[in-house]
């Protein structure tokens, strides 16, 4: 081969790198998103809480996002901070962590926000809710409890999260299954996370529930006990009876889901929607989860919508069923 046939071949080879990085500057990148704000509308240590933090954790990991904050805006079930998301003029993008007793919460408080203004964005995860008491509590299974209800309603007092939330709706199955007045039912509404634990561990209330990990670490080291779950069937690795197993006809599974601004664009929606698929397909959500006892129940954006508007309206009969809601 002459210098002109090998000068040829330089010529094409240097147009075919000019080519190359003209083609790769040029295909569509999910960039990172800086400055993201996840709202967590509850206090820290709770279901909503962990969500939050566990996203913010993989997001960075996954090179997703950068600088993500984490802002606590707890009170009415999670209502004000879904006020707060939804009437707020920030420039930064933002998400808001939600589920399934935010449903309850928005029509026991007549809140004038719902969730008809966000987008639905990803359905995360689900969790098993115990029944626990103080390990020096005299109710030493679910039987006891009941019998104690049964003597005195009055003498019982139910603590978790808020009004309408999964805890109360648990609490009423409960009682409604056991053959109970729920209208007798003492709920307390305790909060979430460190709230509630001191409430349990105080004694100053008689049973209470949340998702198994909020109880897990108290009730390894002894100091609470749990009398049942709302599994269908025993947990693995988790020695707890199920109310089935117990006799009751109760199961009930707590789901928790992110929510983005209804005004984002077709493109932004999108690179979200990319985002929590990756996010819940890593090996680091997976590990979370795990550790955490949550549920894989992902579904994307569009499947989410549709599964939400199907769980308002079995959410909303149940309210009514236990006479929470008219």
């Amino acid at each position: 081969m002459g210098w002109n046939g090998i000068g040829l071949i330089r010529k094409l080879i240097a147009a075919s790198a000019v080519s190359v990085a003209c083609t790769l500057v040029i295909l569509p990148a999910h960039a990172e998103i800086k400055g993201l704000e996840i709202i967590a509308p509850a206090n820290s240590g709770g279901g909503y809480d962990q969500h939050a933090r566990a996203l913010q954790q993989v997001m960075q990991d996954l090179n997703l996002a950068s600088s993500v904050q984490v802002v606590n805006v707890p009170g009415a079930g999670g209502t004000i901070g879904l006020s707060q998301f939804v009437t707020a003029k920030k420039r930064n993008p933002s998400l808001m962590i939600g589920g399934l007793g935010m449903i309850g919460a928005i029509r026991i408080n007549k809140s004038p926000v719902t969730l008809d203004q966000v987008m639905p964005l990803a359905l995360l995860t689900g969790e098993y809710q115990p029944l626990v008491v103080a390990a020096d509590s005299p109710i030493k299974s679910l039987q006891d409890l009941l019998d104690k209800f049964k003597a005195d309603p009055g003498s019982v007092s139910w603590g978790g999260f808020a009004v309408g939330s999964p805890d109360h709706i648990l609490s009423g199955l409960v009682v409604k299954a056991a053959g109970g007045d729920v209208t007798k039912m003492n709920y307390i509404a305790s909060g979430a996370g460190g709230e509630l634990m001191a409430a349990l561990l105080g004694n100053h209330i008689t049973v209470g529930t949340g998702g198994y990990n909020e109880f897990a670490s108290q009730l390894q080291a002894g100091k609470l006990r749990a009398i049942a779950i709302s599994a269908p069937q025993r947990l693995p690795g988790i020695d707890v009876p199920t109310f089935k197993e117990q006799g009751l006809d109760v199961e009930l599974v707590n789901w928790r889901a992110v929510f983005a601004k209804q005004d984002l664009k077709a493109a932004e929606k999108k690179q979200l929607d990319d985002a929590m698929a990756q996010v819940t397909a890593s090996p680091q959500w997976k590990e979370i989860s795990e550790q955490r006892g949550w549920i894989n129940l992902y579904k994307s954006a569009d499947q989410f919508a549709a599964f939400l508007t199907d769980e308002k309206g079995r959410i909303e009969g149940t309210l009514m069923e236990l006479g929470l809601v008219n």
